[in-house]
């Protein structure tokens, strides 16, 4: 256990379009911010290899280099950006108390403020063959990566609403769209399933499951499997979204911060505000919408903005607003 403990104004709690706008934001009013990264450096953008449809790139950027900049910039406004994960915190219930944090397990700080925008993770098969080519044609973002694959055939696995509406999102721009579903029926609601079942270039495979993602640079096929019949068969695609959930990476605030069944973290009103005095969130993290890199970089921006009206308040001594 580390024998002295750091004390300081804001905390970001991982990195991303969401954690870095924060930084850069949080910087310019002069909270000195110190952002730890995570595991995962960067966030879900550092898996993406082109992002087309973020502001200021005419002819688009690939995610770690995007990153890598928003890091950069960040810095030249003074954050300091940290390696490393935040593994345990015990938040403050009193305006103007003090959060403690440990990081890595042995390193003790304590912070005015806190920033949480530690994402949410994509869930994913679990098969060698697709994450082999995460990034080469399997992604876990429609409406980030679709547009990519326009004229061509995908498939999609999911039976949410979430499946079906990128299933009929990747239909109006795809050639055809291969639904793969692993129950004999689908688990959106009734007025998506109409819509999917509607749309007439996209094909519902019920009982069907992915065997194997065939490529090996880019997904060039997809073998998939009846599970009550056993019988395979090998389809050409050049896409595939898995649409079968995100999990937010929540664990470490369990039972102190207010989250949704689901477990992302509740914000009040348009605000970036939880439950907690000076504990702000922003981005994927309680964000289950939208999910984008442009609107994660908004909510960084409120939550700056929030942390700073909360410290200017508690400094003068004025009432929080809740």
């Amino acid at each position: 256990m580390s024998e002295t403990t750091e004390r300081i104004k804001c905390l970001i709690i991982g990195s991303g379009p969401a954690g870095y706008t924060a930084a850069i934001y949080a910087a310019r009013a002069d909270l000195k911010p110190v952002l730890y990264t995570g595991m995962e450096p960067g966030g879900q953008l550092t898996t993406t290899t082109e992002v087309d449809n973020f502001p200021g790139y005419p002819e688009g950027i690939d995610g770690p280099t995007m990153m890598i900049q928003l890091q950069q910039q960040a810095e030249r406004f003074g954050t300091e950006v940290r390696i490393g994960m935040v593994t345990s915190v015990v938040l403050s219930d009193e305006v103007g108390g003090i959060h403690k944090v440990v990081v890595d397990r042995d390193k003790h700080m304590e912070a005015e403020t806190i920033i949480i925008s530690t994402g949410a993770t994509a869930k994913y098969l679990g098969l060698p063959s697709e994450q082999k080519l995460r990034g080469g044609g399997v992604s876990a973002c429609a409406v980030c990566d679709g547009f990519f694959y326009r004229g061509q055939d995908v498939a999609i696995v999911g039976a949410g609403d979430t499946a079906a509406e990128e299933a009929t999102y990747l239909a109006n721009i795809c050639n055809k769209v291969t639904m793969l579903v692993r129950k004999d029926q689908m688990r959106a609601s009734k007025a998506m399933q109409h819509r999917v079942n509607a749309t007439k270039n996209l094909e519902v495979r019920y009982n069907t499951e992915v065997d194997e993602v065939i490529g090996d640079q880019v997904v060039e096929g997809l073998r998939m499997v009846n599970n009550v019949t056993g019988e395979k068969e090998e389809i050409a695609i050049t896409g595939l979204f898995i649409a079968i959930g995100h999990k937010p990476n929540t664990d470490i605030f369990k039972d102190q911060i207010d989250m949704d069944d689901t477990g992302y973290i509740v914000t009040k009103g348009k605000s970036t505000k939880t439950n907690k005095p000076g504990v702000f969130a922003c981005g994927d993290v309680q964000d289950k919408e939208y999910r984008q890199a442009v609107t994660a970089a908004g909510t960084g921006c409120m939550a700056a903005l929030d942390a700073e009206r909360y410290l200017a308040a508690v400094e003068s001594k004025e009432e929080v607003e809740a």
